[in-house]
């Protein structure tokens, strides 16, 4: 677990900048702690499982949902949400890799219960377009096991360097959500799991091709916490929703 300030400033081994480089993602192993993701999942669930006139209208949803919508954008209203986009760890990281300051765009808290479907392959910037393209993601796995059962991710590693592919309609309904686009123009066969552990953190590059399939658990979540990131002289170009830029100090 990465503790000392210096470690914090500089995460990342020459080996892991240059494994980013190649094959467009890296995973910093436990680097939020468990008590703060424990605290963090009771918050998100704390405003979700408040009765619907007294929940926030950017975390409401219908009383089905309460537990399956993801939350979208909570960094821009909750300031535990902010916290964990800004986690010292994570800003020198994202220094590291961008050589400059990084400022957040976009966060999501995802729950993934039991039975929900995945996202068809894409890639990030396909959503997000960003001039200069400077955009990581950083994926907080909030479970003890992030694996192939409760739905973790699969990437293609290297796929960064192909530009940015075509997208159309997704072919696999009964695994993947219908009102996303998917990748097309490569081998799907390519993709590898990313297994994870509590507190480990995914970063990766906006055109690699990632997706993730359905939890087919009885009883295991996938929550996940996802924030985009872009240096701090880029600009989201043509999403208003995510043009204001939230630093990292």
């Amino acid at each position: 677990m990465i503790s000392t300030q210096s470690e914090l400033l500089k995460p990342l081994s020459n080996e892991q900048l240059e494994q980013y480089k190649r094959d467009g993602y890296i995973i910093i192993k436990k680097g939020c702690s468990a008590d703060l993701i424990d605290a963090f999942n009771r918050h998100i669930f704390e405003l979700r499982s408040a009765p619907l006139d007294e929940t926030p209208d950017w975390a409401r949803t219908s009383e089905k949902a309460r537990y399956s919508t993801r939350l979208f954008n909570p960094h821009q209203h909750d300031s535990f949400s902010r916290q964990v986009m800004k986690l010292p760890v994570v800003r020198g990281a994202l220094a590291q890799l961008m050589e400059k300051e990084a400022v957040c765009v976009q966060s999501m808290f995802f729950y993934k219960e039991p039975g929900s479907p995945g996202q068809a392959a894409h890639q990030d910037y396909y959503y997000i377009k960003n001039d200069p393209m400077t955009m990581v993601a950083a994926w907080i796995a909030m479970e003890e096991q992030v694996d192939v059962e409760n739905g973790c991710l699969w990437i293609i590693p290297g796929t960064h360097k192909l530009g940015l592919l075509p997208h159309g309609k997704v072919k696999n309904l009964e695994e993947h959500e219908e009102w996303t686009d998917e990748t097309e123009g490569i081998d799907l066969s390519q993709q590898i799991p990313v297994i994870m552990e509590k507190g480990d953190i995914l970063f990766f590059h906006e055109l690699l091709i990632h997706s993730s399939n359905r939890n087919r658990s009885i009883d295991r979540w996938r929550r996940s916490y996802v924030c985009h990131y872009i240096r701090e002289d880029s600009a989201v170009t043509l999403r208003e929703d995510l043009r204001e830029k939230y630093t990292l100090v």
